[in-house]
């Protein structure tokens, strides 16, 4: 498992500003902060695995923290140590969320079906499975970069 502390701290400070949501949208907004970080900026916001799951991206380290719960609460990742974020970050997150931070967990999984890092790390996986395969950095930085 990666260390999993800048991840925690991109959870809360999507929390802090959305609140409540589902565990689905949950995945798919730190999915896309971290898709445009590395768009943005050319650097991860943290080191965990992204797989494309049936439903879209979903990062399995942030799965197992929740994956007894449907409904995620801002309380329920306090207790996990995180990092600090920087400025630029934090810039590159709220950006993220006034863009997209409002739509549903369905709305988000629906649009990564239609997006080539999720489409091309499904190839060769039964519909109905979830797998393992990883979306990378490389197609996440460069499918994003592009996209306005």
């Amino acid at each position: 498992m990666a260390n999993t502390q800048k991840l925690m701290a991109v959870v809360n400070h999507i929390l802090a500003a959305k609140g409540e949501m589902s565990a689905a949208r949950l995945q798919k907004l730190v999915f896309y902060c971290q898709a445009y970080s590395l768009a943005w900026d050319g650097v991860p916001l943290f080191d965990n695995r992204i797989e494309a799951w049936i439903f879209g991206p979903v990062i399995p380290d942030l799965y197992n923290s929740h994956e007894d719960y449907t409904d995620v609460k801002l309380d329920f990742f306090k207790t996990f140590p995180a990092a600090q974020l920087s400025e630029n970050e934090i810039d590159s997150i709220d950006a993220v969320l006034d863009g997209i931070g409002d739509r549903t967990g369905q709305w988000l999984s629906d649009l990564s079906h239609t997006e080539d890092p999720w489409i091309d790390a499904r190839k060769g996986l039964d519909e109905n499975v979830n797998g393992t395969n990883l979306i990378s950095h490389e197609s996440m930085k460069s499918y994003y970069s592009q996209v306005e």
